[in-house]
């Protein structure tokens, strides 16, 4: 077994191997790029080797370099994660010659099956299910239309060593084909070198689902049960799941012997993971082979025992697989949200920055003695305080439970991912909230088009529902006259001017368009030592009656407790940026602005004026932290609606901005080469 490993990878891949790593014994060498040198990764390997500047191009992508590391620090053997080198088969044959252990396949396997053009054959030849389409690299736009409209549409444009939801197109017509190609080949050049696209057809209502198998040296291929990876946005994975709430018994095997008959025909060694395209009548299509370790492992970890990591360095080691495929067992269900430095409300694009608070729901959950919070795993590469840069993926953690069954395993999300707490930055949490509400997730119902049909116009406050609203108002009123009973007891209070607790109360919602909620509340049989309140929401006959017990101190951020018996677990902050003497609860995904004061306080902010935020219509703003690529307006010219005006760069993603109207450039308030902050104007049109 190796006495040292390089992990060529950053962020939360890095750090899981290094827990694996140590758990076996073996220390680990960190590389790291300027921009990662406080990163987590770092912090926990026994060594770490700057490789060079943030761009990935100038450190994680460069093979010299890191092999460079590998024999500095005498590492035997070099994990590379997912992304960057690991389906490089170059790298992995230059650490055979160099004679440091590639843990991952043969570079002759990565270059069958890494290739989807040529796995695609290979697929064929092995009897494996295959989609019809062109597998020959395509040389031009027009080519390609020609090619689509000979297949029939929709097709699906694909970057031969494309990955990750770069270099991938669907088009429905001539106009998305052409653009599609170009777009493609750019995305594909930029990330992965290496611009060869293919067009197959793209079957409708499909769901995406993927055999996880290992092999080793000596011949042995098994295959780990299936992963459900239909919940998908812009074809990135967003909600995974093992096993799938879809296939049958039959279906599994079929797909798992062909997968293994796949992996057995390059010699596959490693873990790999063949993914499938399934239709409605459970038929089903070879679509790539990923010839690493996937993001969403870990749930085939949950529902197996096993873990992949390990069995990667043992088989790089030359051991034997120690399973055959009759030991491979299938226990409870589990699922894995990926948590994304992303705006929901803002079209989810990158959200960078400092982590000013960072708290796993294995952290702020320990507490409570409730079933939801056994089998919470929280994978990561980020701490508090920690920044996160624009040079690398959005992801910043993986949050996976373990259930019984189905119904278990989403209840322990929703429970975890109340108690996630991430400040500085916004995050999709309330967006994997919406979907596990979301009655067709719940009952399995969906396909890989499941969000473009329910989120077709992006994602809206009012998208997440909550199922009961005056629990919120009765958790803010409950905590207000918690603070209230604590400030009764500082010493030293004046005569007559000491704190008063009263029993009535105004919770006011606060909406941004001034039309605020004013909901009378009362709160008694309060006891303090033990923090539990009888509070009612409303008055007369429309009256909901709440019995609250939370032992959570005030200085909390996650409430844990119980209502009307049933356990919760809820986040309260006390003022926002924007009004200092607000409480703002968050449950379920859905995040409220309140004020808790008394009645005749209430009368008197009704009587306050509405002051509407300016009009910045006639602005370009940015609408994140990034890098400004491009301005491809100057000031005099005329711009009509949907013209391009600007190119902003973040998280290996570009995002082009368009005039929302037509106008004349008044400004260009901005360069070419500037980081830019959220709501920075770029450019000024004229009024």
């Amino acid at each position: 077994m190796f006495k040292k490993i390089l992990i060529a990878n950053r962020g939360e891949i890095a750090c899981r191997v290094i827990a694996t790593a140590r758990k076996m014994g073996i220390a680990t060498v960190a590389v790291y790029s300027e921009a990662d040198k406080e990163a987590r990764h770092v912090r926990l390997a026994d060594e770490g080797v700057l490789l060079g500047p943030a761009p990935s191009r100038e450190s994680y992508l460069v093979a010299d370099k890191i092999i460079e590391a590998a024999k500095k620090t005498g590492a035997e053997a070099i994990h590379p994660g997912y992304g960057f080198l690991s389906e490089n088969e170059a790298f992995a044959e230059r650490c055979e010659k160099e004679g440091i252990a590639f843990i991952g396949p043969k570079a002759h396997s990565i270059a069958a099956m890494g290739d989807k053009i040529a796995s695609k054959k290979l697929a064929n030849e092995a009897k494996v299910n295959t989609i019809p389409g062109y597998n020959d690299p395509i040389e031009s736009a027009e080519k390609a239309v020609d090619i689509a409209k000979g297949i029939g549409y929709p097709v699906m444009i694909k970057a031969s060593a494309g990955g990750g939801g770069k270099g991938l197109r669907v088009a429905f017509n001539d106009k998305e084909a052409l653009e599609g190609f170009t777009a493609c080949q750019n995305e594909a050049r930029n990330s992965f070198g290496d611009d060869r696209i293919f067009i197959e057809k793209f079957v409708e209502q499909p769901r995406h689902i993927e055999i996880q198998v290992v092999g080793d040296s000596h011949g042995n291929v098994v295959y780990l049960n299936e992963r459900e990876c239909s919940i998908q946005r812009r074809h990135q994975k967003v909600i995974e799941e093992a096993p799938s709430p879809f296939i049958s018994d039959d279906t599994r095997k079929a797909m798992g012997e062909q997968a293994v008959a796949l992996a057995k025909a390059v010699k596959y060694e490693s873990a790999g993971t063949v993914e499938f395209v399934v239709g409605k009548d459970q038929d089903f299509y070879f679509l790539e082979m990923n010839t690493r370790l996937q993001v969403e492992h870990p749930v085939t970890e949950c529902i197996t025992g096993l873990d992949l990591v390990e069995l990667m360095i043992r088989v790089a080691a030359g051991e034997k697989l120690p399973l055959t495929q009759a030991d491979v067992k299938r226990d409870g269900w589990a699922i894995e949200c990926r948590i994304n430095a992303e705006d929901p409300f803002r079209s989810f694009l990158p959200s960078t920055g400092r982590l000013v608070r960072f708290t796993t729901p294995e952290e702020t959950m320990w507490q409570a003695d409730t079933a939801h919070t056994h089998g919470v795993r929280v994978d990561t590469g980020v701490f508090e305080g920690g920044e996160i840069p624009m040079f690398y993926d959005s992801m910043i953690a993986k949050l996976i439970v373990h259930g019984k069954d189905r119904n278990d395993a989403i209840a322990k999300m929703r429970e975890a991912l109340n108690g996630f707490v991430i400040r500085g930055i916004n995050s999709n949490i309330p967006f994997q909230a919406a979907l596990l509400a979301h009655p067709n997730f719940v009952s399995g119902q969906f396909n890989t088009g499941f969000i473009a049909q329910h989120y077709a116009d992006g994602f809206r406050a009012e998208d997440v529902p909550h199922s009961d609203p005056d629990f919120l108002i009765a958790l803010a009123a409950f905590v207000r006259r918690k603070s209230r009973e604590r400030a009764l007891g500082i010493s030293g209070q004046l005569p007559g001017y000491g704190v008063k607790v009263g029993k009535d109360y105004t919770v006011i919602s606060l909406a941004t368009d001034g039309q605020h909620k004013y909901t009378p509340v009362h709160v008694d049989e309060f006891v303090g030592e033990t923090g539990y309140a009888s509070v009612v929401v409303g008055k007369g006959d429309n009256v909901k009656r709440y019995k609250i017990n939370s032992p959570s101190r005030l200085n909390d951020i996650v409430i844990l407790g119980d209502c009307n018996g049933e356990p919760f677990t809820a986040q309260m902050e006390r003022g926002s940026p924007a009004n200092p003497l607000s409480l703002v609860v968050q449950h379920n995904g859905t995040k409220l602005e309140t004020m808790v004061v008394s009645p005749r306080m209430a009368q008197l902010h009704q009587l306050m004026p509405f002051k509407a935020p300016p009009d910045m219509s006639k602005f370009v703003l940015s609408p994140m932290p990034g890098l400004l690529v491009d301005v491809s307006v100057e000031v005099g010219q005329k711009v009509q609606a949907g013209e391009r005006v600007a190119v902003i760069e973040a998280m290996k993603m570009e995002n082009v901005l368009f005039a929302s109207a037509d106008g004349v450039v008044a400004k260009v308030m901005a360069k070419k080469g500037e980081s830019l902050v959220v709501d920075q104007p770029i450019v000024e049109f004229e009024s």
